[in-house]
């Protein structure tokens, strides 16, 4: 079996998850549905959703059921957007920082091609925390014409933590509703919606133990949003569509497990974490973390994750090269038609384009054990070794040229 250590990507379902899941496949039923088994199937949904308004600090009715994190991110920025415009055509200014996830920086992106809006590019420092004096400058001078701030409460490729709290109380001063992406953040930190003051805030149940397909968007219950889907009215009328009763049981099995064991498993992270990052540094001392670091277990950085960049190779090549060696891991960064490129996050913490493509993630989770990561420590070294012989050659079939025989 091969050492995975790529669990911010997705991690395996939990046991309670897996029953949860194939209990309620076996049974019929849709949740809006008025005969005997739409009411058994809807009471599912529905004691789920008092299960992750628990795990997540907010209000059962707060909890609207996606697809997963890109569909809650796509529906809080476009929905706010589009409510906050329409109630004064000014608010078009979105602040938004350079290393927020695809999902949200898309969007951005797509509402300004086509709806109008104006980014307004926070930035951060080399840690990857976003400047809240720039968030108060940019308020101070512009908020009649702010129409929300998004900000991710932990960094899904270098585990930075923003301080989501002092975002949401500044942007509050001024009027202007906060998002958060929290899909990694959730069940790896304390999160708790209502303690945080946002408006909105993502999640979703592949990154705690749950399926792929299911997740949330936390809607606080005064905030107003323009639906992105239309159709039956389900989720408050917010997000349409038949519900997934066994996707939404197993979402809560997983939440309910990680929130009940989060204080101990995120020290035992934090211990392999540090263990990684200590072994990796003596091993290879050009190597870099990225990211804050959390020597003392204060919060900054995510309790799994060890980001690094090694310099004079390829992050692809690396990739390979363990993954050849029977070591899973990530680049952390877009690949698109086999041309890698930088990281988009590591470009926006200032690193330069060379120095931002040997990036490589390392993320535990739950099935991770301090064997795991001796066996990333022990293979480590060769592969560095032959993928700085590739060179930055620009493309994966490059490592070719380090003697592996691999073909892409």
């Amino acid at each position: 079996m091969p050492v995975y250590l790529d669990h911010a990507a997705t991690t395996p379902i939990s046991a309670s998850a897996l029953a949860a899941l194939t209990t309620e496949l076996s049974r019929s039923g849709n949740p809006s549905s008025l005969h005997g088994s739409g009411r058994r199937a809807r009471m599912v949904v529905e004691e789920s959703r008092e299960i992750l308004a628990a795990a997540a600090g907010c209000h059962s009715s707060e909890i609207i059921f996606t697809s997963g994190g890109t569909e809650a991110d796509n529906l809080a920025v476009k929905g706010l957007y589009w409510t906050r415009r329409d109630a004064d055509p000014r608010r078009t200014r979105i602040l938004v920082s350079g290393v927020e996830h695809h999902a949200v920086l898309d969007t951005v992106e797509w509402l300004e091609k086509h709806e109008g809006a104006v980014p307004v590019w926070i930035p951060v420092d080399s840690d990857g925390v976003i400047s809240l004096d720039a968030v108060r400058r940019e308020l101070e001078a512009n908020a009649d014409s702010t129409a929300l701030l998004t900000a991710m409460w932990a960094n899904n490729e270098v585990g930075t933590v923003q301080d989501v709290r002092a975002l949401a109380s500044l942007a509050h001063e001024f009027g202007v509703p906060v998002h958060s992406d929290a899909v990694q953040a959730f069940g790896a930190l304390p999160v708790d919606f209502r303690a945080a003051g946002l408006d909105t805030m993502a999640i979703s149940a592949h990154k705690i133990g749950g399926p792929v397909g299911v997740g949330a968007l936390v809607v606080g219950r005064a905030v107003k949003l323009t639906p992105v889907l239309h159709g039956g009215g389900q989720e408050r009328d917010i997000r349409s569509g038949t519900l997934d009763a066994a996707g939404i049981a197993a979402f809560a099995a997983a939440a309910r497990e990680a929130v009940e064991h989060l204080t101990d498993e995120a020290e035992r992270l934090r211990t392999l974490r540090d263990y990684l990052i200590t072994g990796v540094e003596r091993a290879i001392p050009a190597a870099v973390l990225r990211g804050a670091r959390d020597g003392d277990g204060e919060g900054r950085r995510l309790p799994g994750n060890a980001h690094f960049t090694f310099p004079g190779c390829e992050g692809d090549s690396l990739l390979f090269l363990l993954d050849l060696a029977g070591v899973e891991s990530s680049t952390g960064s877009a690949c698109t038609a086999g041309v890698p490129r930088p990281s988009h996050v590591l470009l926006a913490m200032g690193l330069s384009e060379t120095e931002a493509r040997g990036a490589q993630r390392f993320s535990l989770g739950h099935t991770t054990t301090a064997e795991d990561v001796d066996t990333l420590l022990q293979v480590l070294p060769e592969a560095y070794e032959r993928a700085k012989k590739a060179g930055m050659a620009g493309h994966v079939s490059s490592i070719q040229t380090a003697g592996t025989g691999f073909i892409s």
